[in-house]
């Protein structure tokens, strides 16, 4: 039997769904089909230890979602119609260390180096100093974010027409490690930044990933980390209220076997019960470059093989949830409460905890001193258990490819695992014991997988590695970035292994922008329709435009290359910008492009400027492009463009 729509998903993960919805708000007759019980993919909240006690299966937080248009301008109303509310705490992480001193890092810039200070005042004036550089910066990478990806080699080109782009692609290619090192002296300071960027799944020295080490401040001191409340499965509940209230339907428990083409032209979903659902227009499917062969016939060998060259997060995560009698309590007091995130060092040697990570190389769980994480959920959100009870998490780096017995050796280990990191966390709280635990349900790498075995490969949450050499344009590979698939027209891909990136991004979002071209759709006009006035805050407000220049502060030494590189971006007096630059703004009000000065050249005219305030624009307006724009006046701009002469910004707005 047949049933036939527009689109077709394959999976009602948080991206696909994203996609759809636009899809859907856009007129599309859109049905998602989903494998598991429940939608969300990563994006889960269920009762997995006992009834009223409500846990985040994978994603706990939502931190690069804060800047996606479809929050920030509500685009699908999630949080004007569809109930979706967030929680946004001062203080993004704390780390308790074991001799019961504790470094938090507020949204507050002067308040984090308060708290870097009692270790080290040096460290402290370092770091205002590369925050504010990572706050400058942050929009710029976030700007390529929530829609298809530029090339990556335009990018690299305008990084190396300047020192300061120099400086940055420096950092973008070291490791965490080593900027660490060349930035601080305190091994208290290191270890709380390097545990975010194990977060990330990223080891401390691997080379590629050092962009985390501006990303995290610049989200953290720009957005913080929101959290649903109700937990991280409130955002797929609006989305799923957002997608049936256009239109679209939803059938889950139903698993599909085949990505149907005709012609070289995907033109459907085949189930495992027989059914065809065609799409008339396009398929969209979360499926793995390592799963692209099982579901689609007759793609390209040398395609296949690239595919299944891309590299997985170097180590995994086991998560045990507990449903608590007693909210949890600290030693390190209600100031644990306060955070969304909370990191545990098993030690102050920073040389110790990274070496820390070596048994997970060597696919070994660490014994000795295990590095973990989590916190109560119930504390700033008491929906998510009975009244005076808790809901805690608590996640440990583990391997997916055991040593001694595979992957498959972790349904009778992960207890004793889960056990390992109820011990070590003992010694931080004072009512984590076994009189007040009431159930608890442990997920290796191995459930993951099984969760959702078309994404979640190899157990990575991530869907892939987040290495510079499979990132943007290149995520996963060249051939499948821009969300198609070559050889087969119609068929769009989404996940966390295509870009942005893995974690709650709504990566969706830049699917649906890619797919609205091909099919000659406006997706301007369709996120900005059917907007409601929000009658309450948010927390994901517009923010103001950026700060003045920062004037520098004095360090007792110089922090390296990439230290040297930030702090000259953020001081030098010729970023400011001058009363004669020509300015383009972003929606969100910040200095997206400050053009100071054309010139004539060879090729046409020249362009000189800044992105973002930060790295060096010079670009080439060529004679056909110039035409082009003069094409794009239409006559009614005429005497729009010779009124704005005579306005003030905050004027009506152009006409349509």
């Amino acid at each position: 039997m047949s049933k036939e729509y527009d689109i077709v998903v394959m999976g009602a993960g948080h991206n696909g769904l994203v996609a759809a919805c636009y899809l859907a708000k856009a007129g599309k007759k859109v049905l998602v089909i989903e494998r598991n019980k429940w939608a969300g993919g990563g994006v889960v909240t269920q009762e997995l230890t006992v009834p009223g006690f409500r846990h985040d299966q994978h994603s706990i937080s939502h931190v690069c979602l804060a800047a996606n248009p479809m929050m920030t301008d509500d685009e699908l109303g999630l949080l004007g119609k569809f109930d979706l509310t967030y929680n946004f705490l001062d203080i993004p992480s704390i780390t308790l260390f074991p001799d019961g001193s504790h470094l938090c890092l507020y949204k507050d810039i002067d308040k984090t180096c308060e708290s870097i200070a009692q270790f080290s005042q040096r460290d402290a004036e370092t770091y205002r100093t590369h925050a504010t550089f990572g706050k400058k910066v942050v929009p710029m990478f976030l700007q390529g974010m929530f829609s298809p990806p530029a090339p990556m080699g335009a990018f690299l080109s305008m990084l190396d027409q300047s020192q300061e782009g120099r400086d940055l692609f420096q950092m973008m290619t070291r490791s965490p490690l080593d900027i660490l090192n060349n930035l601080y002296e305190s091994d208290k300071v290191k270890i709380h930044f390097m545990k975010p960027v194990a977060q990330l799944l990223q080891m401390p020295d691997d080379m590629g990933t050092g962009l985390c080490m501006l990303m995290i401040p610049g989200l953290m001191h720009t957005y913080g980390i929101p959290k649903p409340v109700g937990g991280s499965g409130r955002l797929t509940d609006a989305l799923i209220r957002c997608f049936r209230h256009y239109g679209g339907e939803v059938v889950m428990e139903s698993e599909v076997k085949k990505v149907v083409t005709r012609h070289g032209r995907a033109i459907g979903l085949e189930t495992l019960d027989g059914q065809l659902h065609t799409g008339r227009d396009a398929v969209l499917a979360a499926i793995h470059p390592k799963r692209l062969d099982r579901f689609i016939d007759g793609l390209d060998e040398d395609l296949l093989r690239r595919a299944n060259r891309v590299k997985s997060s170097p180590f995994n995560i086991l998560t045990a949830h507990y449903a608590i009698n007693e909210k949890a309590k600290f030693v390190a007091g209600d100031v644990v409460t306060q955070a969304s995130a909370t990191e545990y060092a098993t030690t102050t040697h920073f040389k110790e905890f990274v070496d820390q990570f070596e048994p997970l190389r060597r696919g070994e769980v660490i014994r000795e001193k295990l590095m973990f994480s989590g916190a109560d959920q119930s504390h700033r959100d008491p929906s998510r258990a009975p009244p005076g009870k808790g809901v805690m998490l608590t996640q440990a780096f583990v391997p997916y490819f055991l040593k001694d017995g595979g992957p498959q050796r972790w349904d009778e280990y992960k207890e004793e695992v889960a056990d390992m990191i109820l011990a070590g966390m003992q010694p931080f709280l004072t009512n984590f014991t076994a009189d007040n635990i009431i159930a608890r349900t442990v997920d290796s790498p191995l459930d993951h997988e099984r969760h959702s075995p078309n994404s979640f490969v190899d157990g990575d949450e991530h869907g892939l590695g987040t290495y510079l050499f499979q990132g943007g344009s290149n995520r996963p590979i060249a051939e499948l970035s821009n969300y198609t698939v070559p050889g087969v027209a119609g068929l769009y891909l989404c996940g966390p292994f295509m870009h942005p990136s893995g974690g709650v991004f709504g990566g969706g979002r830049a699917t649906a922008i890619k797919m609205f071209q091909d099919l000659g759709l406006d997706f301007q006009k369709v996120a900005a329709a059917d907007r409601v006035t929000l009658q309450r805050k948010t927390g994901f407000e517009k923010k103001a435009g950026p700060d003045a220049p920062v004037a520098p502060r004095a360090t007792a030494a110089a922090a390296g290359a990439a230290a040297a590189g930030a702090a000259a971006a953020v001081s030098t007096p010729k970023d400011a910008q001058s009363m004669q630059d020509v300015v383009l703004y972003g929606a969100d009000g910040e200095r997206m492009i400050s053009i100071s000065s054309l010139e004539p050249c060879a090729g046409g005219l020249q362009i000189n400027g800044r992105i973002y305030g930060t790295v060096p624009l010079l670009a080439t307006l060529r004679p056909e492009d110039l035409r082009r724009c003069l094409g794009l006046l239409r006559w009614r701009l005429i005497p729009f463009l010779f009124g704005m002469l005579f306005r003030r910004t905050g004027a009506s707005s152009a006409p349509r």
